[in-house]
């Protein structure tokens, strides 16, 4: 029976917000759609810009508490390969 009363109360709200609806009629400029993409594209780049420094921030402390050295690189030594066909010793 509950049930029901969910139905007839989500029901009855639609039907209300239907009967107290405006008709509007808006046009958006194409001037305003470009400063809405404009505002937009700024909002992202606004975002990856803290998002980066954020993440510069938390490397640099997990470098610290762990003792990792990012920049480290390691060289391998020099790999000599030496081939029975091609030895010096032997004239021919």
């Amino acid at each position: 029976m509950k049930v029901y009363k969910k139905i007839y109360f989500v029901v009855s709200l639609i039907m209300i917000a239907q009967m107290l609806s405006l008709n509007v009629y808006a046009y958006i400029d194409v001037s305003a759609t470009t400063y809405i993409i404009q505002i937009v594209a700024g909002v992202v780049v606004a975002v990856g810009a803290v998002a980066g420094v954020v993440i510069s921030k938390i490397k640099k402390k997990a470098k610290e508490k762990f003792n990792i050295d990012l920049e480290k690189k390691e060289t391998e030594e020099d790999i000599v390969v030496y081939d029975e066909n091609s030895s010096s010793d032997t004239d021919e």
